[in-house]
């Protein structure tokens, strides 16, 4: 389901402050971008799926090489003090090799993870990850489950990489890189064929 942008330019953060108070639950998500309101469905159960298995697998690599707080949405994000995400998934960087406070603004990200769905393509591929790359985020990945895929983006990237087979991340600070063997994740958040379903 794709969810129309309201028809209004110049919105500002109190107003969207009052769309997100005004909600019931924590959807649909209200993103602000240079004035732009993105609003998006609540996400599919495979869409969940492939950010919880990233979250279980980035967690333990985040907090052994003391990294920041890897945070999963609905959670915001201020990189400017007129924009407001929600990413699905991102990493609040350290400071001083500590985890950032909670009750401070999330205002620096060290890497930005969004999973593509029909309500969110246009705004991730190209409204938000260009606010990304002009405002610091260092590692941006559009995960792509269609075309079982990542997009890897940096900041001075004209284009992304796209990576289907390894995916090697290696921030900063870290002794060692985090790798991904993509297929083998895709495989792992995949519907099972009716024939291999373990009996009740």
């Amino acid at each position: 389901m794709v969810m129309p942008v309201v028809k209004k330019f110049g919105w500002t953060r109190d107003e969207v402050e009052r769309l997100v108070d005004a909600r019931d639950g924590l959807t649909p998500r209200y993103e602000l971008v240079d004035g732009e309101l993105l609003v998006t469905p609540a996400p599919t159960r495979r869409h969940q799926r492939i950010i919880g298995q990233l979250y279980a697998l980035l967690r333990p690599y985040v907090m052994h090489h003391r990294l920041g707080e890897l945070v999963l949405s609905p959670a915001e994000v201020n990189l400017t003090p007129e924009s407001r995400f929600e990413p699905d998934l991102f990493v609040d960087p350290a400071v001083a090799g500590r985890l950032p406070r909670a009750s401070d603004p999330v205002t620096r990200l060290l890497l930005a993870i969004e999973v593509l769905s029909p309500g969110s393509r246009r705004h991730d591929r190209i409204t938000k990850r260009r606010f990304f790359q002009r405002n610091g985020v260092r590692e941006y990945w559009i995960v792509d489950g269609d075309t079982e895929a990542f997009e890897i983006w940096h900041p001075a990237d004209d284009r992304a990489a796209l990576i289907d087979d390894e995916l090697i991340w290696h921030p900063e600070g870290a002794g060692e890189p985090f790798v991904l063997d993509v297929k083998r994740f895709f495989a792992d958040v995949a519907d099972e064929p009716e024939g291999e379903r373990p009996r009740a």
